[in-house]
């Protein structure tokens, strides 16, 4: 009996198979993946790329662990696509870095069919917002960076979108899919973005150009909300919520974002809302010095999947959210069925559920990532006024600063939810957990585990398991802080003094 799905995704020459970490395997685990019945490698991650296939050929993978199959997939490479070079006739984008190329690349975007692949070679291309459609794919060479401008007006018109758990109209991101509908399914279909290549935002620059004017817009309802201001992260959060991401995909399904380095959004890099089926692989999250500069967020999503990527962010690498009380409450949207497994972390916050989460979030699986340089490590939080849910949450075989969960104070705006948020369902394994953050450049002693429920009756933390999980920090002895929990199971809770 298998107990691990496998999954494919392909080009002409080449796929990237990944799979579900089974029960019994540990960190390290071993395996072996068989490619029509003859062995092809073997790996200790769950993914594994295969390279100088045959085009538009079909292909069996079995992965084997522990001398048995656990898992097995079929898969078609698909044909080799048309090029639409961007700098030929009759489109003549110039890589020099100076030249706006927003129009011209616009054109060949739209001439992009099911059988084509708008292609970027080797430059620099200067940019404003772009908006891609289903059935087509976008592919960056080695050396070739799609540059966003850092002036405002290369991101109008403003269009619908969600930030922070709330949908109003914010400016076009640099890469628009789907059009954003929360009563309805995907209007974005089948897309790849992939390459060698690197695609980039104003970042800092444009970021504080937009909290300046959007604050000056504002200044006089700033003024008449000052109680609501100070309930905000900071005084950049209401007039920051306009930004654009770096890639923005509403109501979208079967998107492949692969090979990349994302880099410099003006607020959240890539942002999945209402949408399914979405894979990101491979790639670079950077956004150091980016204020709210998350790296990965799925949105009221589902069936998202995360690997093989690192993070050195100015905010979260991973935030799954699913909307704000009381517009998320209504809304109703889960994000549900996220996978993230072998993703490193340099710099930034780690891996965080909520606290947008007024819609519920569920299946959360997270295995095999180092998050030891990052300051909050792994991180599931909601305001009590959320009202939702987050549960069947699993973490395996990682290492991280520490490890929370618990209520937070800040952005708690917002009429409340009709009961407090219920955390359940959770486990914890394997675990290594250092009891050192990472900030600005310099590592902090930090608590390495918390645990909080909510205080409402049945609102408890409840159904929680720790297992094997070693904790560092400076005694050798732990006091384990726990407030409103339920059904904690603790085995093999280890702490060390650090050396």
């Amino acid at each position: 009996m298998f107990e691990s799905h496998v999954f494919a995704r392909s080009a002409a020459h080449s796929a990237v198979l990944y799979w579900d970490k089974p029960a019994a395997a540990k960190a390290g685990a071993q395996y072996t993946v068989y490619l029509d019945g003859q062995p092809a490698a073997t790996c200790d991650r769950t993914h594994l790329t295969l390279t100088d296939l045959r085009s538009q050929a079909d292909y069996r993978a079995d992965v084997f662990f522990a001398g048995r199959c656990v898992g097995s997939c079929e898969f078609r490479t698909t044909p080799v696509k048309h090029r639409i070079d961007v700098t030929e006739a009759p489109f003549w984008a110039k890589g020099d870095g100076k030249t706006k190329n927003t129009a011209a690349l616009q054109r060949a975007i739209d001439a992009c069919g099911a059988g084509d692949a708008v292609y970027l070679p080797a430059g620099t291309y200067l940019t404003g917002a772009l908006r891609l459609h289903s059935n087509m794919e976008l592919y960056l060479d080695e050396g070739a960076v799609l540059q966003g401008t850092a002036e405002i007006v290369d991101y109008q018109p403003r269009i619908p979108s969600r930030f922070e758990g709330v949908e109003m109209r914010c400016y076009s991101s640099l890469l628009n899919l789907g059009t954003l509908d929360h009563t309805a399914g995907p209007n974005c279909e089948n897309v790849v973005i992939r390459g060698k290549g690197v695609i980039a935002s104003g970042g800092r620059e444009l970021a504080d150009k937009i909290i300046a004017d959007e604050r000056e817009h504002l200044k006089d309802y700033l003024a008449e909300h000052a109680a609501l201001v100070a309930e905000c992260e900071n005084e950049r959060t209401i007039p920051g919520r306009v930004r654009p991401r770096l890639i923005n995909m509403s109501n979208c399904r079967n998107v492949w974002v692969h090979g990349l380095t994302l880099k410099n959004g003006a607020s959240w890099n890539q942002h999945m809302i209402y949408s399914d089926n979405i894979i990101t692989d491979h790639c670079r999250f950077i956004s150091e010095g980016v204020w709210n500069g998350d790296g990965w967020d799925p949105d009221s999503s589902t069936n998202c999947t995360l690997f093989a990527c690192e993070f050195s962010t100015g905010d979260d690498a991973v935030a799954i959210k699913s909307g704000k009380n009381p517009e998320g409450n209504q809304i109703d949207r889960p994000s549900a069925h996220i996978y993230i497994f072998d993703c490193r972390s340099t710099a930034g916050h780690g891996i965080c559920l909520g606290s947008e989460m007024s819609g519920g979030i569920e299946d959360v699986q997270i295995w095999d990532c180092d998050l030891t340089n990052s300051w909050s490590g792994i991180e599931i939080k909601g305001t009590p006024k959320r009202g939702g849910y987050v549960r069947g949450v699993t973490v395996r075989d990682c290492t991280a600063p520490r490890l929370m969960v618990h209520a937070v104070p800040y952005n708690n705006d917002g009429e409340p939810a009709p009961s407090q948020p219920v955390f359940s369902h959770m486990s914890f394994e394997r675990l290594t957990l250092t009891g050192r953050g990472l900030r600005d450049g310099g590592f902090e002693n930090v608590e390495p585990i918390e645990m909080a429920g909510f205080d409402a009756p049945g609102h408890e933390l409840r159904d929680v398991t720790l297992d094997a999980v070693t904790v560092e920090n400076e005694t050798g002895t732990l006091t384990l802080p726990l407030q409103f929990c339920r059904g904690l199971t603790i085995r093999d809770l280890t702490c060390t003094a650090r050396k």
